[in-house]
């Protein structure tokens, strides 16, 4: 497992755009399958991400704004879209753009969740990498991390709202 004292290194790694990562958790995100593109990028052996947290693969430089809607979404059993900038385990990034959605039993009840990410356009990459350091410096300006986080959602809706546009409409028109 990655460490978590494990310093980025700038370096950026990427995948075949013919490839996609596939991961499927639990419904508190721990990791129940992951296929061999996200074993390979993120530097783990399944045996290793079996169980663990998806967060595993959190880099810091993701604003906790975006994984809270990630996750205030999925709770209303919606699917939901995003560009995530991701950690691999010696410290290595890659972007994705990710599709995730909850999984459903028989009963219609929600199991788990299942996320696929593809590679990004880079001229999104740009663009988010810019949002989100936005989004990282207002987190960063509460000594409380949960105040941030509302701050930085705050801000994140209101960009979104400027633009007259739901979240959906955003991320597929940026």
């Amino acid at each position: 497992m990655r460490e978590p004292t494990v310093t980025p290194t700038q370096i950026e790694r990427f995948f075949p755009e013919d490839e996609i990562i596939v991961s499927k958790t639990d419904l508190k995100g721990r990791i129940t399958y992951a296929n061999q593109t996200f074993l390979k990028i993120a530097g783990f052996t399944e045996a290793e991400v079996l169980g663990q947290p998806h967060s595993i693969i959190r880099h810091p430089d993701m604003p906790r704004c975006v994984f809270k809607l990630l996750w205030d979404t999925l709770h209303s059993r919606q699917e939901i879209f995003a560009y995530v900038k991701n950690m691999s385990r010696n410290g290595d990034h890659y972007w994705v753009f990710a599709h995730v959605t909850p999984t459903f039993d028989e009963r219609d009840q929600v199991v788990g969740y299942h996320s696929s990410r593809r590679v990004p356009d880079r001229s999104q990459v740009e663009l988010f990498t810019g949002l989100y350091q936005q989004l990282l410096d207002e987190e960063r300006k509460f000594p409380d991390w949960r105040q941030g986080m509302e701050a930085s959602t705050q801000m994140l809706l209101n960009v979104i709202s400027a633009k007259k546009m739901e979240y959906d409409e955003f991320i597929f028109s940026v």
